[in-house]
């Protein structure tokens, strides 16, 4: 299979994967599984919440389509697909925990527009403690209206 068909399709899923998480945070976890979600939200001093368990549910179509794709010749695509989850789920790691939560200690500070963006519309997101009247559902992309700079 032709390098550049193996490396759309990682591309494909990564990008799709950013409407499946707004699509699925705004309507699942700010719905039926806000049981899990509000502890996001609430201000505490532990290292893990409910809300993690949204990893380990993200993470098994990744898994089993990168198993399937291993595995059965007739499923390698599927392979590419897994692999684009995957990438999606360790980009919004490195994003969401680790840059803009701290739940890794680290010294960072935004310098660029995109990043200043995102993750003004992530702090915008967390203004609010309910799952209702929230915006800014999205990870790795936010409208420019969330953009800091001056216009």
């Amino acid at each position: 299979m032709d390098v550049l068909i193996k490396i759309s399709i990682v591309a494909g899923a990564f990008l799709f994967m950013e409407f499946v998480a707004w699509f699925t945070h705004k309507y699942i976890m700010h719905g039926i599984l806000w049981i899990w979600h509000k502890s996001h939200h609430t201000v505490h001093d532990h290292a893990l919440e409910k809300n993690d368990f949204f990893v380990l549910v993200f993470s098994l179509p990744s898994v089993f389509l990168i198993y399937l794709g291993t595995y059965y010749d007739k499923f390698n695509l599927l392979l590419y697909v897994g692999i684009g989850i995957l990438a999606y789920g360790i980009f919004y790691f490195i994003f969401h925990d680790i840059i803009v939560h701290r739940r890794v200690k680290i010294k960072y500070k935004a310098k660029n527009k995109y990043m200043k963006r995102i993750m003004n519309a992530h702090y915008i997101h967390h203004k609010r403690h309910t799952k209702k009247d929230c915006e800014a559902f999205g990870f790795l992309w936010a409208p420019n209206k969330y953009s800091v700079e001056k216009k």
